[in-house]
């Protein structure tokens, strides 16, 4: 390919690249590479929605026409798990118009028809990090709690709390619905509804009270339970 290629500008962000083509797959990964990101593959969509919820990556490049799972159906589980989920940037041999805004309309934030120009995807990809990198410097916070989208990280105080992933997307969900009773039914859904798996009884209570543990060490009890109703998360006042 004689193409001219922009110059290097990535400062080591992770992308996953999901397309069962290999040899696409290879040209992005190695094109990425050399632009200064971190890239990993996955050649089905059950293999890159379980990597993405595992450990996001800063971008994903999604191919629709996949094995198992199609691109559509793994960015529907995407956001039904992380509303905060990574851009995604389809890929797609479909130049059809209902095709392509079906895919935004899912939460897709961008796309790019087959056959591209390399140099396309690179600006693309490049345009949705800085986006997506002017978002997450607005990290989400209660009082001294405060998650750090950048690092899957989050603190209270000066003291670093260590959370799983499920304990992670459950504290961003508590906390963007700051003083607001969430059902076990409205938690579980929210947790597990893209894995498509049954989950116990009281899968809920026991990761809350996990959560609870960490959480409230560091300071006056944040998360509280309304019996009958469900959990939420704020500064209890006098009743």
């Amino acid at each position: 390919m004689s193409e001219k290629l922009a110059p290097a500008r990535g400062n080591g962000q992770q992308i996953l690249v999901v397309d069962d083509e290999s040899r696409i797959a290879e040209l992005l990964s190695t094109t990425l590479e050399l632009a200064g990101y971190r890239v990993s593959t996955a050649a089905t969509g059950g293999e890159g929605l379980d990597r993405i919820l595992r450990e996001p990556p800063d971008l994903v490049i999604l191919d629709v026409m996949l094995p198992d799972l199609d691109g559509f159906a793994v960015c529907r589980r995407l956001v039904a798990a992380d509303e905060h989920h990574p851009p995604v940037l389809f890929l797609t041999a479909c130049h059809s118009m209902d095709s392509l805004v079906t895919g935004l309309r899912i939460g897709g934030n961008d796309y790019v028809t087959k056959p591209f120009r390399i140099a396309e995807v690179l600006a693309r990809v490049q345009a949705l990090l800085r986006t997506h990198e002017r978002r997450r410097e607005e990290s989400p916070r209660y009082e001294d709690l405060v998650l750090h989208d950048t690092t899957r990280q989050a603190s209270r105080g000066p003291h670093a709390l260590k959370l799983t992933p499920a304990e992670f997307r459950l504290l961003r969900y508590l906390l963007v619905n700051t003083g607001r009773v969430l059902s076990k039914e409205q938690i579980a859904s929210h947790l597990w509804m893209a894995y498509h798996k049954p989950y116990g009884d009281n899968a809920v209570e026991k990761l809350i009270s996990r959560l609870r543990h960490k959480v409230d060490a560091s300071g006056p009890a944040l998360i509280h339970t309304r019996r009958g109703f469900g959990y939420w998360l704020g500064r209890r006042t006098a009743e």
